[in-house]
């Protein structure tokens, strides 16, 4: 080795010792997170976003005793039968179809109705007893009412459970200046027609100075969908 080489390498012996002393902290570092079970910060972004995609979006539950709706999103699943697992909308005539069952009215029906009346459907392409079948009201939009009149936020209001006329109404916001709740009433329509039933709100409003403790001796009505709550 000349002079010159051996001052070359002199020099670099410094340089060559920093790096193996880096790399030596780095797998030091990189042991020490996997020991305490951290991902290091770069990796973090990208575990944050994973988790996010893990977690599936909620599924609208409604209310016990809720009757289905045309509109409303029904989840039905059969026991062992992907194919048969779905997402359905209840068409506007109240009906939905589902394989081997065929057509069925599901609008003013309860889930656990629908999903015994899918199951008796599908019993005869069984040998054994049918697949234990589930229905569950993904989205109760179709369970949709008016608040129109003197109310402070009249509009358009969905929930996933039936309401009385009270509720509906503090949903509304509540009356407004000079409302005549004594000639309160509902506008529905029906196969024959629409109708219009008048609503005794005055006597409950009033609270105790008017009303006796036990049961109503006429209970609030309750909305269907597609009321129209008038309040002039």
């Amino acid at each position: 080795m000349s002079l010159r080489q051996f001052k070359e390498h002199r020099a670099a012996g410094p340089r060559i010792r920093r790096r193996s002393a880096w790399r030596r902290g780095a797998a030091l570092s990189a042991a020490a997170l996997l020991l305490c079970g951290t991902a290091p910060a770069w990796s973090q972004p990208v575990a944050t976003l994973a988790a996010a995609a893990s977690i599936a979006d909620p599924v609208t539950s409604a209310h016990p005793g809720y009757r289905i709706n045309a509109g409303d999103d029904l989840d039905i699943s059969v026991w062992g039968e992907e194919k048969m697992t779905r997402t359905t909308r209840v068409l506007p005539d109240g009906t939905i179809s589902v394989p081997l069952a065929g057509t069925i009215t599901a609008a003013a029906k309860t889930v656990e109705e629908v999903s015994e009346e899918i199951r008796q459907r599908i019993a005869p392409n069984y040998r054994t007893s049918p697949p234990e079948v589930t229905v569950a009201v993904r989205d109760a939009t179709g369970m949709r009412f008016y608040v129109v009149g003197k109310v402070r936020t009249p509009g358009s209001f969905s929930t996933g459970r039936a309401v009385d006329t009270l509720q509906a109404l503090s949903m509304a916001g509540g009356l407004a200046d000079f409302a005549d709740v004594k000639n309160a009433v509902i506008l529905r329509h029906t196969p024959n027609g629409q109708v219009v039933e008048p609503v005794e709100l005055a006597t409950v409003l009033k609270g105790h100075r008017r009303l006796k403790p036990g049961e109503l001796a006429e209970p609030l009505p309750m909305l269907r969908s597609g009321d129209v709550l008038v309040i002039p």
